[in-house]
Parts: structure tokens; C-alpha cells; sequence
């Protein structure tokens, strides 16, 4: 199960994310999501538990918990999709 975890604190290390999620079983990834440019966090991540019913566990546990002084958001993330808006372009 692919979990989208938002509201993080930017001082949170993927590790500590990883932590907070295997109080609820098996974690095989946990990631937070760096701004490129700056090399920050962007305040969200990502945690894949490969059991269904332990990912639906921390959800309902870990949404609005604490986790270094901020109230997580956690919820089960929606596919990707690749298609990318159209820029629009000036002509003159």
C-alpha cells in the first residue's frame, strides 16, 4: 500500500518517518520529498507498507497524530499520472 503522508516537519529525516510507521508493521520505503532547487523538504512524503491491512492501520492511526510538533496528514496516496499541462507560449 502506497501511503501519502503530508503536513511534515521539515526537520524530519526519512528514517524517522520509516519509525513512525513500523509501530504498525512491515515498512519497505519511506520517503520525504526534497525541493531540488534547495535541497529542503517540501513538508510531504511517501511510505510503502507491502501489507494492506497494516497500511490501513497507520493510516487510521497516524492521520492527524503528532510527529515532531506537527499534526500529520496520512492518507492512502492516488496513482501518479504522467500527463503534464500544457505551457502556454506567447506569440507576437
Amino acid at each position: 500500500m502506497n501511503i501519502y503522508v503530508g503536513n511534515l516537519s521539515y526537520q524530519l529525516s526519512d528514517d524517522e518517518l520509516r519509525q513512525a510507521f513500523e509501530a504498525f508493521g512491515e515498512v519497505s520505503s519511506a520517503t520525504i520529498i526534497m525541493d531540488k532547487a534547495t535541497g529542503r523538504s517540501k513538508g510531504f512524503g511517501f511510505v510503502e507498507m507491502p501489507d494492506q491491512s497494516c497500511g490501513e492501520a497507520a493510516v487510521k492511526n497516524l492521520d492527524g497524530a503528532d510527529l515532531k510538533g506537527r499534526n500529520i496528514r496520512v492518507n492512502e496516496a492516488r496513482p501518479r499520472t504522467d500527463t503534464q499541462p500544457m505551457r502556454r507560449t506567447r506569440r507576437f
